[in-house]
């Protein structure tokens, strides 16, 4: 089985190099071999490329800052998702495609399901959903994942931010009223492999059907508590922090910031445990693991 990774160099695309090479061949690409802002080029690239299976782990992350470039996440977030989805049905391959919990609002008071209506408050979620869409529409074979609060030992993410913060600062502020799963950048790059090979028997077997699944951790927690348990974690592995600063929770009115955020971003699991029998560890256990075996080495 051949398979393409775009974003190689994202936090979920370093860890689907490594998960994916134990069920096919990985071409890895990274915005310079494959830059989703040119949509234009994509046809070429998937067409030499020859995949059996498209994972799409490249997209514009960038939150705040797509308010004022919602066109330019729109095009690589929606249109270049599009040109993907068909490229994907001329080849008769499988196109797996990353989504987020900011397709919803965030005003459900229980996690949200696949068949939850969407109602983004976001620009960054509006061009998520534009993609999803745009797969919808099309004929091919997919499975969008969506997922929320993403964190690993590399990029720039929130775990990173809160140890950086942790050695310049006696106090951290931090948002305590939006509620969401965190879930390690590896345990979604593992899921998608197992995904795959589950869902190309479907399509051997003739029952394959597109949709959408939910790949999170299991539990919950505020913005607060995942900073309080990666000082917890932090204080426990020698050498990366000397001292723990206090955490001061805070609402979000009181952290304005360009785009808003859903209070409530839970994404129910149990549609992927069904389905493929998946079920991701709990995020506390997640964060230890991912704090024992990567951050330690930073």
């Amino acid at each position: 089985m051949r398979l393409l990774v775009t974003g190689a160099n994202g936090q979920v695309g370093w860890e689907l190099r490594r998960s994916l090479t134990t069920i096919g061949d990985v071409l890895a690409m990274d915005r310079k071999t494959c830059d989703l802002s040119r949509p234009c080029d994509l046809p070429r690239i998937i067409r030499e490329a020859k995949p059996d299976v498209i994972v799409n782990a490249a997209a514009y992350t960038a939150v705040d800052k797509a308010e004022d470039e919602e066109g330019l996440a729109t095009l690589v977030n929606g249109t270049a998702v599009g040109v993907m989805a068909e490229e994907t049905r001329r080849l008769g391959s499988l196109l797996i495609h990353y989504s987020t919990d900011y397709v919803f609002d965030g005003v459900k008071d229980s996690p949200y399901t696949e068949d939850d209506p969407p109602n983004p408050i976001n620009a960054y979620g509006r061009s998520k959903l534009a993609g999803e869409r745009a797969m919808g529409q099309s004929a091919s074979d997919y499975l969008i994942l969506r997922t929320s609060w993403v964190f690993s030992a590399r990029g720039r993410n929130f775990l990173q931010t809160i140890l950086r913060l942790a050695r310049e600062r006696d106090e951290l502020s931090v948002v305590a009223d939006q509620i969401g799963t965190p879930t390690w950048a590896r345990h979604i790059a593992d899921a998608t492999a197992l995904i795959i090979q589950r869902a190309n028997r479907e399509r051997v077997e003739a029952i394959f059907t597109s949709g959408t699944l939910n790949v999170t951790s299991r539990g919950a927690t505020s913005w607060c508590g995942f900073a309080e348990a990666i000082l917890d974690e932090a204080m426990i592995r020698k050498g990366l922090l000397r001292n723990r600063p206090k955490v001061r929770p805070i609402a979000s009115s009181d952290y304005i910031r360009p785009a808003a955020r859903p209070k409530n971003s839970r994404l129910a699991g149990e549609r992927l445990r069904k389905r493929f029998g998946i079920a991701i560890e709990q995020w506390q256990w997640a964060l230890a693991f991912c704090m024992q075996d990567e951050v330690l080495a930073i």
